[in-house]
This record gives structure tokens, C-alpha cells and sequence, in this order.
């Protein structure tokens, strides 16, 4: 059956298909905290999720000496492969990807996780096997570059005007913008939804549900 719209659906990961948003801000303050730097407040922390780990450090602290940056990271990560562990995805994520594979999406994830991170990601939440591809954050530039985009439907075959990027940050929208997709926005994650909607997505859900009936109509 043809389909409506797409034949390729990226998702971000953090924030959008993993509830990992409070989790992510916290370990950043902490980063900073044991480093003796100004912990960034919660809105400037959630802000940089989904940039590589050096851009979000450059971005949450941006007038600290940068010599601090990569410990910053060092810092972050040890904290965050602390708590991973513990992290689940949003209700319905499981469902709504199982479904899309089964109707012939090619499926794919964008994010700005690190490559062994997102690959542990996968095994936890037993999501590996759903994915046609995947791009990290340092495999490639960080969002918003196209480069995420323009890499995925070069490896699928597939036309980025029959792409849409989904997540829950502008970096994400920025990113379809910028490469030519369409985006949609989900007002559950990193970013507020007066942040979201200025950037006109195709479409706006509130929960991985309403996505997924979205989706199945409009896909």
C-alpha cells in the first residue's frame, strides 16, 4: 500500500522516544558542581540536549575558560553511566515502532548521543532489531547540520522530501529544516512548546500516543 506522505521517519532519542530529559540536566549540574563551575540553571541544561556532548558543554557554559570543556564531558559521562541503567522509554514507544516497521517505514534514529551510547541504548530497551540505521553525534556533525539527514537517506536510498525528522528540541526541527525534511515537534521533551511551534513543525503531539495515531493516519 503506497503510503500518504513518507517512507522514512528519523526520531531523536533522549527526550523523544527515551524519558531521559530530567536525567540528562542532572547530570550536567552535577558535572559542573564537581568541577567547582556555575551550574547551569534547569532551562539552560535542558536547552543543549540533543547536541554533541562538546557542543553542549560549549553551549551551557559559555564564559568558562575551555580548557574545562572535555572535562566537563569526562564529568557528565561518568555521572550519566551512573543512572542510565534506570531509564525507560516513553509509554507506547515499543508499540508505535512495531507498528511502523510492520507497515514498511524505513525506520532511523538521529541523535546526539555518542555511538556506544546510543548502541547501549538499543540493547536495553531491546529496540536494536526496529532500526534500519542510525547516526551519532561523533560520526558525523551535530545537529542542527543536515549532514544527520543527508547521511541517513544516502545509506536507505531514500528522497528527503519523503523524510520527517521527529524530536522534542529546535536542534531536531533545525536539523530537518536545514536538510530539507519535514519535522515534527513532541511537547514532552527538552524544549519548551513556544520554542517548538516558532519553528512551524508539520505537526505537534503531546504523547508518543497521539504521535502514533498521527502517524498512522497522516504517514
Amino acid at each position: 500500500m503506497a503510503r500518504k506522505q513518507f517512507d522514512l521517519i528519523v526520531f531523536d532519542w533522549d527526550g523523544t522516544l527515551m524519558d531521559s530529559t530530567a536525567v540528562i540536566v542532572n547530570c550536567i549540574q552535577a558535572a559542573a558542581k564537581d568541577l567547582g563551575l556555575p551550574i547551569p540553571d534547569q532551562k539552560a541544561a535542558s536547552h543543549v540536549i540533543g547536541l554533541s556532548l562538546q557542543n553542549a558543554m560549549e553551549v551551557a557554559l559559555p564564559d568558562i575558560d575551555p580548557k574545562y570543556y572535555p572535562r566537563m564531558v569526562e564529568r557528565y559521562r561518568y555521572h550519566y553511566l551512573n543512572q542510565d541503567g534506570g531509564l525507560v522509554l516513553f509509554d507506547g514507544v515499543h508499540e508505535m515502532l512495531n507498528d511502523l516497521s510492520q507497515q514498511g517505514y524505513f525506520l532511523a534514529v538521529a541523535t546526539g548521543k555518542s555511538r556506544v551510547g546510543l548502541n547501549r541504548a538499543l540493547n536495553a530497551s531491546k529496540l536494536l532489531s526496529l532500526f534500519d540505521a542510525t547516526r551519532c553525534a561523533d560520526e558525523t556533525f551535530s545537529k542542527p547540520h543536515p549532514a544527520m539527514l543527508q547521511e541517513l537517506t544516502r545509506e536507505l536510498g531514500q528522497d528527503m522530501k519523503r523524510t520527517v525528522m521527529i524530536g522534542d528540541t529546535t536542534h531536531d526541527l533545525l536539523l530537518a529544516q536545514n536538510a530539507g525534511a519535514s519535522g515534527i515537534a513532541v511537547h514532552y521533551g527538552a524544549h519548551t512548546v513556544a520554542e517548538l511551534q516558532a519553528l512551524n513543525p508539520l505537526y505537534a503531539a503531546n504523547s508518543v500516543a497521539e504521535l502514533h495515531a498521527w502517524l498512522g493516519t497522516n504517514g
